[in-house]
């Protein structure tokens, strides 16, 4: 899998169904383009995106907030446990090449935050859009749905 481009899929725990769709769109067309889906490991976003990678023939990596293993949705084909809580967003940004975020909450505002930081190429799907004192920035690049995630995050 080191050839493979990795691809962190960050989104609610507790998303609403059209994120849940768009997450595992997402994750079958990363999956059928041979990506490696990384994520928190979760409910919500992150399972759907494993579910999506999985029905492709696609790899997952989930990297877990607590010390249990068996906390992974299951989709997972390799759960990291970190007992970091929140904090392993750093490790699933820093794990991957390129952050699709899809709708989400605080933490992920957190991973948008961190792989721009880090300098990684971020696509959003009804996520976060970012500005400062009013005025917008450039960052993360947005997308009109799955297909065109996929495409920009892999460019």
């Amino acid at each position: 899998m080191a050839g493979r481009p990795y691809v962190a899929v960050a989104g609610s725990g507790a998303a609403p169904p059209e994120d849940i769709e768009a997450a595992e769109e997402v994750g079958r067309r990363l999956g059928e383009r041979g990506a490696v889906v990384v994520c928190g490991g979760l409910a919500g976003v992150m399972e759907a995106a494993c579910r999506g990678a999985k029905s492709a023939g696609g790899a997952t990596l989930g990297v877990l907030p607590g010390l249990d293993r068996t906390d992974a949705n299951s989709f997972v084909d390799i759960a990291v446990p970190t007992g970091l809580g929140e904090a392993r967003n750093a490790l699933v940004v820093r794990a991957a090449d390129a952050l699709i975020a899809v709708g989400g909450a605080w933490g992920t505002l957190s991973e948008i935050a961190l792989a721009l930081r880090a300098g990684k190429r971020v696509v959003g799907i009804g996520t976060w859009e970012l500005a400062r004192g009013g005025v917008a920035v450039e960052g993360v690049i947005a997308a009109g749905g799955p297909e065109e995630a996929v495409a920009r995050a892999l460019e």
